[in-house]
């Protein structure tokens, strides 16, 4: 009832889909692979860093981030949440559920290309 995990696992060149995760800060273990995370906080910081097998990641409750498999073999790792659940938001899962007029106006897009966001969270966008 006290920690949710996930078991994430990129092919090479894919990309784990910008998001944040409301509940809970999130502790990574590297199992497998290498990889490059960038984090996005307030105020426009964001840190990119680059993790191989055994390393550890953070990232602060809500803070916006994605990950990239950046070698030649599968990257592995463990999410760990203090938290009853994982939950996580994904961009594009947001903005598909924003006002289309305040997604135009905010971001200059046009419906057109606002329709072509996918409607539902894809975990892992193949490289």
């Amino acid at each position: 009832k006290n920690v949710a995990s996930a078991l994430v696992t990129l092919k090479p060149g894919a990309l784990r889909e910008l998001h944040w995760h409301p509940n809970a800060t999130e502790w990574q273990f590297w199992i497998a692979g290498k990889g490059r995370m960038t984090v996005v906080m307030n105020e426009g910081r964001a840190r990119t860093m680059d993790f191989n097998a055994n390393d550890v990641g953070l990232v602060p409750r809500v803070a916006g981030h994605y990950i990239e498999n950046t070698g030649d073999t599968d990257a592995t790792f463990l999410e760990m949440f203090k938290a009853d659940q994982f939950i996580d938001i994904s961009l594009n899962n947001w903005l598909r559920r924003v006002p289309p007029e305040a997604v135009s106006s905010h971001l200059n897009l046009d419906q057109e290309l606002i329709a072509k966001i996918p409607a539902e969270k894809e975990l892992v966008i193949p490289g």
